[in-house]
């Protein structure tokens, strides 16, 4: 969010109305709540509501579990796979159309969800993360123009993740076959010899959103 709202020269500022960070630019919106992250639909509602912005014209950018970091996807719609800010905003706007950048982080084999999105990735990862948010970051534009296949079509063929560690760690072995217990060789005939065998357009909000705080 903050990089994108640099780019195009917005300043995000503290409005305590819809708690959260703001900027716009024509009718574009920035926001970036403030609140715990299971009550950001708050500033979604009361701003969307306030400017009669339309669900379908809504980009929520989130941290996904079930994507690998280095991978970034843009969709419409769809469930909200156990996130509590995205079930708040469903709940809050009383629609699941709105538009998600979904950028992927690992899901851990250990530890909460809630509790692994606060812990800082390790080198690898964050680079990965880091790669991922630029090339979303180069394709917005091209959305917010209203060519949203297009810009899904880029960004979904660049993705490069890595495997994240702690999940690798934990994986599971495969289970092996039991090897087949050999059978003695029958003993030779006298004289005998053995042979061996060798995978719209956004025009009024754009709206930023991580899994900072449970």
């Amino acid at each position: 969010m903050e990089r994108f709202a640099l780019a195009r020269g917005m300043a995000l500022k503290k409005d305590n109305h819809y708690q959260a960070l703001v900027a716009k630019d024509g009718g574009l919106w920035l926001v970036l709540p403030q609140t715990f992250m299971n009550a950001s639909g708050r500033a979604v509602q009361m701003l969307a509501g306030f400017f009669k912005i339309p669900a379908e014209e809504i980009l929520v950018v989130h941290d996904e579990l079930d994507f690998p970091p280095g991978t970034a996807r843009i969709k419409q719609g769809g469930g909200i796979s156990g996130h509590n800010g995205l079930r708040d905003i469903s709940q809050r706007l009383g629609s699941h159309d709105y538009w998600r950048l979904r950028l992927g982080v690992g899901r851990p084999a250990d530890i909460d969800g809630a509790d692994y999105v606060l812990e800082k990735p390790p080198a690898e990862e964050r680079e990965a993360i880091e790669g991922s948010i630029a090339r979303a970051l180069e394709v917005l534009p091209q959305m917010l123009e209203g060519d949203a296949q297009g810009a899904m079509n880029k960004l979904h063929s660049q993705d490069k993740p890595v495997v994240s560690k702690k999940a690798e760690e934990k994986k599971p072995e495969p289970n092996k076959p039991e090897a087949k217990k050999s059978e003695p060789a029958p003993a030779p005939k006298p004289e005998s010899k053995v042979a061996a065998k060798p995978e719209g357009g956004l025009k009024g909000f754009f709206k930023g959103l991580t899994g900072s705080k449970k």
